[in-house]
């Protein structure tokens, strides 16, 4: 006979027994399970914002491939789930636990509670009420299951009580157990059908000028090495968008690099002329396509992913297979006839790539003061280590990291926000509780940096080696040049709409007792990363950049 066990009890053994290393959240809730936590070796991260606990657990759960958990109580709640956007979006495994208050008190304006299923369900991908304790069993299961079969998104579960204490202190009977096929992503991996995986292959043997483009469904799926065999094989250019960003590392022949509105010229230019697309993993939505243009409507094109709702949900007629990447990656290449064309076209790939690597190479070793944003991408290229993990923010980070930190070793990763500005600081905290060993590099504007701060805390507490490069402009750069040509001639000032500081995030990084690095000039980039990476503690490395210089732009197909 199972013995009984306290609802905090029995959910602290659950997580644990999940392979849960570290719970994000913000007091006070479940404080029990907390305490009992503790006990099992699971870390307690106290944020200071119910969306950095949020952004924490989806960078813990990219880089673990494991659900991730982040808690709020009732008054927070909707904040938690205006942080799981990003990791909808990404298809990231999160789970979002918050409390609500007792039945008694809904429908009678209870203090400074809402309703939870509206803030929660445009950014999940299930939801339950846990009504009764004797509940729990079966709906954390069914969490865990929800969170990691078919395409990973978050899922909420709301518990009774303000901070969940109703759960927490009734009692259990039932064995605390997670199915272990459903505490890591993907939980299955579906074989193609071989029917589709033939037609696919005498679409290739048509083709003679056929590109990969790689989301973040085969990053999630560890479709690395089976992309890179396929790839070379052939060999097929690859292009990917920032979420699979890294699959193909950015030296090899093959790479085109991130295709769509956040792309390098050739990218868009090179996918618009191939004669078949080969989607894996990738939702196929307007930043990948540069709005439906790249590839143009009427190509052939294939669509691999392991979702039969995004199977030609954006390009009909495409063929489609319905399989976990790594396994039709694996099938196609077994099948594969290369061509010779296909040799052609991979050096005239490789050549535009060469070229425009070549014109950018100036800009790149620019000893220009105010620092451009293109020298610290080289040198942050030049330092970076082999199995670093770079976390990456929306908007201009995404667009000069995406294109000009070159990725050259498969054991580096690239993580990136999915829209929301901010993500990348609370994101890299995650991402390094996830993989402690190994170097995390979080790179964002100063816009960005301000919105949460007050993790610097949170870093210096839980003693982090975390480094935070902070291109700062003064400025939300992406929009600068917009703001000024929209003003035109007329009086007033633009600038009141998007510049802010001046402000010294070194010297704030020192007053949260974090060590501080201030960079104005080039010369000065290397040493101050080369310092920060080997401090074995957080550093915040503060580049003073000019805020006019724009990233690289994406070539655009004629109207």
């Amino acid at each position: 006979m199972t013995e009984a066990r306290s609802g905090a009890r029995w959910l602290a053994e659950a997580l644990a027994g999940a392979g849960t290393s570290h719970v994000f959240f913000v007091d006070a809730i479940l404080r029990r399970t907390l305490i009992e936590l503790e006990g099992l070796g699971v870390r307690r991260v106290l944020a200071h914002a119910e969306k950095a606990a949020a952004y924490m657990a989806d960078g813990w759960a990219r880089v673990a491939g494991r659900p991730a958990i982040c808690l709020a109580q009732s008054v927070g709640a909707a904040n938690l789930a205006a942080g799981l956007q990003d990791a909808f979006l990404h298809r990231s495994p999160v789970i979002a636990v918050t409390g609500r208050k007792p039945p008694s008190h809904q429908y009678r304006n209870a203090y400074q509670e809402i309703d939870h299923d509206g803030p929660f369900s445009a950014v999940t991908k299930a939801r339950a009420r846990v009504e009764m304790p004797e509940e729990l069993p079966y709906l954390l299961r069914l969490a865990f299951r929800e969170v990691s079969e078919g395409t990973p998104r978050p899922v909420h579960l709301d518990l009774p009580g303000l901070q969940g204490e109703i759960l927490e202190t009734a009692s259990l009977a039932e064995t605390p157990w997670i199915e272990p096929r459903h505490t890591r992503v993907p939980a299955r991996r579906p074989p193609p059908d071989p029917a589709e995986i033939e037609r696919v292959a005498e679409a290739l043997a048509a083709a003679e000028r056929p590109v990969i483009v790689a989301g973040g469904g085969a990053a999630l799926s560890g479709a690395h090495g089976a992309l890179r065999a396929l790839a070379e094989a052939g060999p097929v250019p690859v292009a990917t968008s920032l979420g699979g960003r890294g699959i193909v590392t950015t030296d090899r022949p093959v790479s085109i690099g991130v295709v769509g509105t956040y792309s390098a010229p050739p990218a868009n230019r090179l996918v618009h002329q191939a004669d078949l697309v080969i989607f894996v993993g990738c939702h196929t939505g307007d930043q990948v396509t540069q709005n439906w243009t790249v590839p143009p409507p009427g190509r052939a094109i294939v669509q691999i992913d392991v979702d039969p709702r995004e199977l030609g949900r954006c390009y009909p007629g495409a063929l489609t297979v319905l399989a976990d990447p790594v396994r039709a990656l694996e099938a196609l290449r077994a099948v594969l006839r290369p061509r010779p064309a296909w040799r052609t076209w991979a050096e005239r790939v490789a050549a535009a790539v060469a070229a425009w690597r070549a014109e950018m190479a100036p800009l790149l070793a620019s000893e220009a003061v105010p620092i451009r944003v293109e020298r610290l991408c080289a040198e942050l290229s030049a330092v970076l280590p082999e199995d670093a993990i770079l976390v990456a923010d929306t908007g201009y980070s995404c667009i000069w990291t995406g294109t000009l930190v070159e990725l050259r070793s498969p054991g580096q990763s690239y993580l990136r926000a999915a829209g929301s500005l901010g993500w990348a600081f609370p994101a890299a905290i995650g991402a390094k509780c996830a993989a402690p060993d190994r170097p995390v590099v979080c790179f964002c504007g100063d816009g960005a940096f301000y919105y949460h701060l007050s993790e610097l805390e949170t870093v210096r507490r839980l003693g982090l080696a975390l480094v935070v490069v902070v291109n700062d402009n003064s400025a939300f750069g992406q929009g600068l040049v917009t703001v000024h040509r929209l003003q035109g001639g007329r009086p007033g000032n633009p600038d009141e709409i998007v510049r802010f500081g001046p402000t010294d995030f070194a010297a704030v990084a020192r007053a949260f007792g974090v060590e501080g690095i201030r960079v104005e000039r080039p010369e000065a980039i290397r040493p101050a990363l080369l310092r920060a990476l080997a401090s074995g503690g957080p550093v915040v490395v503060d580049v003073v950049t000019d805020p006019w210089p724009r990233a690289p732009e994406p070539w655009i197909p004629p109207s």
